[in-house]
């Protein structure tokens, strides 16, 4: 089957993976509301194209805290990547490095910072869990630093891990071949088989649940690396964010595997935008699947956005060559989508390119 769509790589993961594995990486929290709402949000946000422009050239390139990149599309951290395919991040690293675009490595990644840092050059960012032993946490950013990472991604949304019932079932534990890398030779407990999830446990023996603001701005006394605060969703903490330092936002509901019943992303994102006020970039992720999707988060004021569940699902279709694959199609699907909404940059591409349904009911001109 020729695959046209960034979509069609779940049917194929889930053909391939294990149950555990599969369920691990697609569900989401509780009744999973939040998880559907991440996609059909972005269905009740429609175009007003502009028509009659000139876009036989379209720039997608932008800057990302200083770093040039092809388009708008990064990766955004998933977990244990050598579980979808053997290549794990290693494949991930390559695909984004050729597409000209970042990478985020989860801390729980099943390859270290420094073997990344071997697939060769490349712009990637390291998201970090903060763990209760501040030493374990100040050894891993340095090293995510001399590895050459360029920025780091709190997490701040997992004081506890989120009721994920598929994991329960399946007595979720990592496959006994593989290792979160980054930890190894520390002595921190393993992810061992529990009565629930295996990761559940090992969150609550290890994260830190105390983790508060002075912590964003702890951070900034141990590196020099740029953090960017992922999982705010309110222009509150969006204020508090911006207070603290941080150097740019990523609205993110953990891919609806934390808090059931929050807002899709899209739907947080013009609030954390306006809150935000132009002070730092404000990006997206969960629910992007297609080039469309991209389009509307920028027109709501995303810098650009990062796809999680697109990775590991075409990672376990076709290893390294599914992960360019996706990057490509996301790419022409947003290219295409700037050029038929009259668009030829993303400086372009501005609110009156959609209508949403929060939107005033536009007063139609008099006939």
């Amino acid at each position: 089957m020729e695959i046209t769509n960034v979509m069609e790589y779940q049917e194929i993961a889930k053909q391939k993976l294990p149950k555990m594995v599969y369920d691990y990486y697609a569900s989401g929290a509780e009744d999973q509301w939040t998880l559907q709402e991440n996609r059909h949000a972005f269905s009740r946000i429609l175009f007003r194209p502009r028509i009659l422009i000139d876009v036989s050239k379209i720039d997608m390139t932008t800057t990302v805290l200083g770093f040039k990149i092809s388009m708008p599309i990064m990766i955004a951290p998933t977990a244990m990547q050598k579980m979808a395919h053997p290549e794990g991040e290693y494949a991930t690293a390559r695909a984004s490095s050729a597409a000209g675009t970042i990478m985020t490595l989860s801390s729980w990644a099943t390859s270290s910072v420094e073997e990344v840092a071997s697939t060769g050059p490349g712009i990637r960012f390291f998201q970090l869990y903060v763990y209760k032993d501040r030493n374990v946490v100040a050894q891993l950013v340095r090293r995510a630093e001399r590895a050459g990472f360029k920025a780091i991604a709190l997490t701040v949304d997992t004081p506890r891990l989120g009721r994920r019932e598929a994991d329960i079932k399946n007595r979720f534990t990592l496959p006994p071949f593989l290792t979160l890398k980054n930890f190894e030779g520390l002595d921190l407990g393993k992810m061992d088989k529990a009565d629930d999830s295996g990761l559940a446990s090992y969150v609550a023996g290890q994260i830190d649940r105390t983790l508060s603001w002075k912590d964003v701005q702890w951070l900034q006394t141990i590196t020099s690396l740029p953090i960017l605060v992922k999982g705010v969703i309110t222009a509150e903490d969006t204020r508090l964010a911006i207070q603290a330092g941080a150097a740019g936002i990523i609205v993110s509901n953990h891919g609806a595997r934390q808090l059931d019943y929050v807002p899709a992303t899209i739907m947080a994102l013009e609030e954390v935008v306006k809150a935000a006020q132009g002070r730092v970039p404000v990006f997206l992720d969960g629910g992007v699947r297609r080039g469309t999707d991209v389009f509307k988060a920028l027109a709501l004021g995303a810098s650009g956005i990062f796809i999680g569940r697109p990775v590991v699902f075409s990672l376990a279709a076709e290893g390294e060559a599914g992960v360019r694959k996706v990057l490509e199609m996301l790419r022409d699907e947003f290219e295409l989508t700037m050029a038929l909404s009259g668009c030829r940059s993303l400086r372009e591409i501005t609110r009156d390119h959609i209508v949403t349904e929060w939107d005033r009911p536009r007063l139609l001109p008099r006939l």
